[in-house]
């Protein structure tokens, strides 16, 4: 079947530094996302994780067309948006098709928008709603997320925390998307009520049957809600996979890292192979080397004069020289 989201070799580099025009050098690059291939398919949960600065954030912000890609393919739904410019998606027709739930509520309402008026303004300007139909919408979508609709005159300053992430994915289920991308969406709020608004979104997507991409560094809530799940590392996918399998019996040295960091309920951790060390500078990466190299335990000279493909083993893709040929089970 073909997937609802099809990425292929998609990167965006960010240049650093001034262009030397005299002696011909052009800046340096920071290589955000480096030849990323990923797929999600229709209804399902993909978790996309890693370690700060390792390009997540960046990835969905060129699969919802909030930024431009330097090269590569963004298939959604058969249809090329790569192609799009990002100033120009606004208005186009699959813009309602993607919505993007962030990180923090509180930084993307308009703080001049009552409740209503943040869930209205998508429906408005990207499925044309006016009237009674609208305001039936509003309150359809309030009322799905658990937003008691006498809040809804309410401005975000008058709202809490909870309240204000119902709010935002309110706005963003309210245009009826196919995929809905939440960045790091539970991050800003308190556990108890990180665990109310993670069961929303799995109620949400049975009733709705959207797909999702979850952003988080929280493997324990990726595991609960994802299908499947992708690592990525300074810009590249190491591992991907099915979400139990890759946490049960991770393959790429820095997700078995990620794993051995998770706390336990005992206050141990899951594993020994912990992760030291930082990781190297985006700039300018050596292209012939692991990106990992220098900081694997695993690492030998081939590590660093070959990158290493995304290959498949059973199941799921691991970019690593040393992956077993097959899985472990």
């Amino acid at each position: 079947m073909t997937p609802l989201l099809d990425v292929s070799e998609l990167s965006k580099r960010f240049p650093v530094g001034k262009r030397s025009w005299f002696r011909g050098r052009s800046a340096s690059q920071v290589h955000a996302v480096d030849d990323v291939h990923i797929t999600v398919g229709h209804g399902e949960t993909v978790g996309l994780v890693g370690e700060s600065g390792c390009g997540k954030s960046t990835l969905v912000r060129l699969i919802t067309r909030l930024l431009d890609p330097t090269e590569g393919s963004i298939r959604f739904d058969g249809r090329e948006l790569a192609l799009v410019a990002a100033a120009g998606f606004a208005g186009d027709a699959d813009r309602a098709n993607i919505q993007m739930v962030f990180q923090d509520a509180g930084e993307s309402i308009n703080p001049r928008f009552t409740a209503a008026d943040a869930i209205a303004d998508p429906l408005r300007s990207l499925r044309g709603l006016s009237g009674a139909e609208l305001v039936a919408r509003v309150e359809l979508a309030a009322t799905q997320c658990g937003l008691p609709v006498e809040l809804l005159q309410r401005f975000p300053h008058q709202l809490s925390g909870g309240q204000r992430a119902r709010v935002g994915i309110a706005r963003a289920i309210g245009t009826r998307p196919k995929l809905l991308v939440l960045d790091e969406p539970t991050a800003a709020l308190d556990v108890s009520v990180q665990v109310t608004v993670l069961k929303l979104l799995r109620q949400l997507k049975a009733e709705l049957g959207m797909s999702y991409i979850f952003v988080s560094h929280d493997l324990n809530v990726v595991r609960l809600l994802c299908d499947r799940v992708v690592v990525m590392y300074l810009g590249r996918v190491v591992e991907t996979g099915p979400a139990q399998a890759v946490f049960d019996a991770p393959m790429h040295p820095y997700t078995r890292g990620l794993v051995a960091a998770v706390p336990r309920l005992d206050g141990a951790r899951s594993g020994t192979e912990r992760l030291t060390g930082d990781p190297r500078s985006p700039i300018d990466p050596d292209p012939n080397a692991c990106r990992f190299y220098g900081r694997c335990p695993m690492g030998t000279e081939r590590c660093g004069t070959e990158m290493p493909a995304l290959r498949q083993i059973g199941d799921r893709k691991v970019a690593c020289h040393h992956a077993p040929e097959s899985e472990v089970v």
